[in-house]
């Protein structure tokens, strides 16, 4: 028998599985972790036990629960959260806490300076993306003016996914995908590190090597296969972003195929023909030469549920907190019994790109429940999701087909709501595990077991969320307040900061 291995580092919790050549899941593992809030607006991880810490406890129970000889396994595949930012010395030991992707802002003046300096137009031109909260480059200027020290000691730059690949191979290397968010150091047009833009912030050497996901990183080493239990040898593929493997592990594959990530995060890929150029939308190569993404997501999403269910839902038991919750949501009618949420607790990401916008909830009245204010955080996120839509569609791109994936597809009042603002049926795939089992398909590609088409056998389609047209009408209403909110009160949210 074949096998292949796939574990994904998120954000409150890490995942695994072990899959044979069918693609059927023999064993699966997980392990939760914190979010280190040092302070607002900052968002961290513990590189060593966050990130390898879960990855050794989980190919270990994966291996002890299915009872497969780690030598039966053909080729290991990891991704993570990402962007993210951990400077690493010449051993590959972290320096400081890894710097997460989007939700952490503080790098707010330094993503100033830089578009002014460099020019917003130029750095969109040649690297892809407009400098935001999502760009890893302003975070390692912000790294070497606040941590001098640090910074002088670095050796390379890493993200999560390439911090797990040398931990098992010994070598820094990183994915296209994964390298476009490191704005203004990758040149999306030759698909290359350069310093050309930013000479004074980095040297191009201090980036990792560029590969496709699917491409051979290295073997297991007989370090790593001794805290692993996974045998020495073992090809490691160099991986690429969670959101990425999630979206192929649903079937995304072609241009006009759409995901909706329904994650600590909204997260939205869509395959493109060409190269979309919307300072907007983000752009990465796709995993495989001459494909082409679109991105884009929200700040808070599943973020926003844990908040809610941990500072509102104390009376609840926090393993079975969410579907209680979404259970009094449900009875709560659509549009919340008039109200409406702007889930800009970390700031927004995609289309309005404000780190000081703030979260709001419009409407209160003394008739209200927690399952009315339950309904109107999810509607929320919906709303924030319907934004984007149409931004994709001024971009001039509209989705043919949308696939929704992660936990939140099982919050049926979630998923529902968002099918119902947007007016899009969702294709929901029998396996939501997500972002692993994408690894593990990944794993199994590298090594020539499998072809991309093989997905949609691998994980067929169970059902699908379709937009109930009786609620079009209100909710149309509701998003347009939801619009109207913020337009009218930014300028306030950004006074609360002074």
């Amino acid at each position: 028998m074949k096998y292949y291995l796939g574990i994904d580092i998120g954000t409150f919790e890490s995942k695994g599985v072990l899959v044979d050549a069918d693609g059927v899941v023999v064993a699966s593992a997980s392990k939760p972790h914190k979010m280190l809030v040092p302070q607002a607006g900052w968002a961290e991880h513990r590189a060593r036990e966050d990130w390898w810490g879960d990855f050794t406890h989980i190919s270990r129970k994966l291996l002890k629960d299915s009872q497969v000889p780690a030598a039966a396994i053909r080729a290991i595949g990891t991704s993570a959260i990402g962007p993210c930012m951990l400077p690493v010395d010449s051993n590959g030991e972290p320096l400081m806490n890894g710097v997460l992707y989007g939700v952490d802002n503080r790098a707010a003046a330094e993503i100033s300076e830089l578009t002014s300096s460099i020019g917003e137009a130029v750095v969109l031109d040649q690297c892809g993306n407009a400098l935001s909260s999502q760009s890893v480059g302003p975070k390692i200027l912000w790294l070497k003016r606040n941590h001098p020290e640090l910074f002088a000691r670095t050796s390379k730059i890493l993200t999560a996914t390439s911090y797990l690949v040398h931990q098992l191979t010994g070598r820094f290397v990183v994915d296209h995908y994964t390298a476009s968010s490191s704005a203004p150091f990758y040149m999306v047009n030759e698909r290359c590190w350069s310093d050309a833009l930013a000479k004074d912030i980095i040297q191009a050497g201090l980036m990792p090597d560029l590969a496709w996901s699917t491409d051979i990183a290295g073997a297991v080493t007989s370090k790593a296969a001794a805290e692993t239990g996974l045998a020495a040898g073992t090809p490691v593929i160099v991986g690429t972003i969670d959101a990425a493997a999630e979206a192929l592990s649903v079937g995304v594959l072609e241009s006009g195929d759409m995901m909706i990530m329904y994650g600590s995060t909204i997260f939205i890929i869509m395959i493109t023909a060409q190269r979309v150029r919307d300072a907007r939308l983000w752009y990465a190569p796709w995993l495989f030469p001459h494909q082409h993404a679109a991105m884009s997501g929200l700040a808070t999403s599943g973020t926003l549920s844990h908040w809610f269910r941990d500072q509102f839902a104390r009376d609840l038991d926090p393993a079975s907190a969410i579907p209680l919750l979404a259970a009094e949501a449900a009875l709560s009618a659509p549009g919340a019994n008039g109200l409406v949420l702007l889930p800009y607790f970390s700031g927004e990401r995609t289309p309005i790109y404000d780190t000081r916008a703030k979260g709001m909830l419009f409407g209160l009245n003394l008739t209200h429940t927690r399952g009315d204010i339950y309904r109107a955080l999810l509607e929320g996120i919906a709303y924030g999701t319907n934004h984007i839509f149409e931004t994709y569609l001024e971009a001039g791109q509209n989705p043919h087909n949308i696939l929704g994936v992660g936990g939140g597809t099982k919050n049926k009042v979630w998923a529902q709501a968002t099918s119902d603002v947007t007016g899009r049926t969702q294709i929901i795939r029998s396996n939501t595990i997500g972002a692993s089992y994408g690894d593990a398909f990944l794993a199994a590609l590298a090594v020539g077991d499998a072809q991309p088409a093989d997905i949609k056998a691998w994980n067929p389609i169970a059902s699908e969320f379709t937009a109930n047209a009786e609620n079009a009408g209100l909710y149309q209403r509701r998003y347009k307040i939801y619009r109207d909110l913020y337009k009218n009160t930014g300028e306030l949210m950004h006074q609360l900061d002074d």
